[in-house]
């Protein structure tokens, strides 16, 4: 607790604090005077002034007493404040929702360590940099479901971004599901500007139970007025991926280019490719850049004065000083 108060104490008047300089110096003359003023005597025997008492051991008490007090008074006159610092971000934000593939394929190694690990570093890094935005996290594999709504609450999303999990879902791929589903999370959105970023690694591969199809839930985005930015993941060439526990080489339509561009461009987003990490991590920046947020840090300082402090230490110090010469030290000429 003494150590927090000291982190944070800072000094209105820091130009007096040199005058601490005086101390030692007064402590050099002060023994030098004493060393001078003591007389000398010739006695047949030393051996009693060796004993040592309490009045002759604490006899320099007293002057350290005032060197204290002086030293109080001094930093007293430095007038020592504690500064504390509130810092508050507010600003118009946009409301995001993460839309990410979670099936299977996700768990193939063309990103180290694989591609769901990658992403989830590349979204977490997004969500840092966007304070005062709603951000929400929508997961598809064979079905669809809302990891966590839109909120301010970082720190939990976060969190949530960290655990996804390949086999969270029934396996599969429903885009479409997927973008329905975050187009509903943003339906009650008030914010000037609703974007999705919908990432996945292959192409639309519904059960049965699929009930919006990729081309339904465009068209509900283009109604909600929701812009989506489109990722395609997945390294250039025959890149083998691990599909319902089945590894399978990715060939040109694994892919579903023409569908993602297709949600982009008519949502009035863009289509990115990302072939390895760093192009994934340029891609986010990228959007980063365009979505911009009106972001305004308010800084509030606060001073409370420290001084009386060390003024009730000064005053203690010469109280104890004069109890001491005038009691338990008390001299006589």
């Amino acid at each position: 607790m003494l150590y927090n108060w000291f982190q944070y104490l800072v000094f209105a008047n820091i130009w007096v604090l040199p005058f601490l300089g005086i101390l030692p110096v007064l402590a050099f003359l002060h023994f030098r005077t004493q060393a001078a003023a003591k007389s000398t005597f010739i006695v047949s025997n030393a051996r009693a002034f060796t004993s040592r008492t309490l009045r002759n051991s604490t006899l320099h008490l007293p002057f350290w007493l005032r060197l204290l007090a002086l030293g109080c008074i001094i930093t007293a006159l430095a007038r020592p404040q504690i500064r504390n610092v509130q810092s508050r971000t507010k600003g118009e934000g946009i409301d995001i929702i993460l839309c990410m593939d979670v099936s299977g394929s996700m768990l193939s190694k063309d990103f180290l360590p694989n591609r769901l690990a990658v992403s989830r570093q590349m979204a977490a890094e997004f969500v840092k940099g966007r304070p005062v935005d709603q951000i929400g996290l929508v997961i598809f594999a064979g079905e669809s479901f809302t990891q966590f709504p839109l909120s301010t609450d970082h720190e939990s999303l976060l969190q949530q971004i960290q655990g996804i999990q390949s086999g969270m879902l029934e396996d599969g791929t429903v885009i479409g599901e997927g973008l329905a589903k975050s187009v509903e999370r943003l339906s009650s959105s008030k914010a000037k500007s609703k974007i999705i970023i919908l990432l996945t690694d292959g192409n639309e591969q519904p059960p049965e139970t699929r009930i919006i199809d990729p081309i339904t839930a465009l068209e509900i985005a283009k109604a909600k007025g929701v812009k989506v930015y489109t990722i395609g993941m997945g390294a250039l060439g025959g890149t083998s991926v691990q599909e319902k526990g089945v590894r399978k080489s990715e060939g040109s339509a694994f892919l579903d280019e023409a569908l993602l561009k297709r949600i982009a461009t008519q949502t009035g987003g863009l289509y990115f490719r990302a072939t390895d990490e760093e192009s994934l991590h340029a891609i986010y920046n990228q959007i980063d850049k365009m979505e911009k947020t009106d972001v305004e840090v308010v800084t509030k300082e606060k001073f409370q004065e420290e001084f009386t402090v060390f003024l009730l230490a000064a005053l203690f110090f010469l109280a104890l000083e004069l109890i001491l010469r005038y009691t338990l030290l008390r001299t006589f000429p």
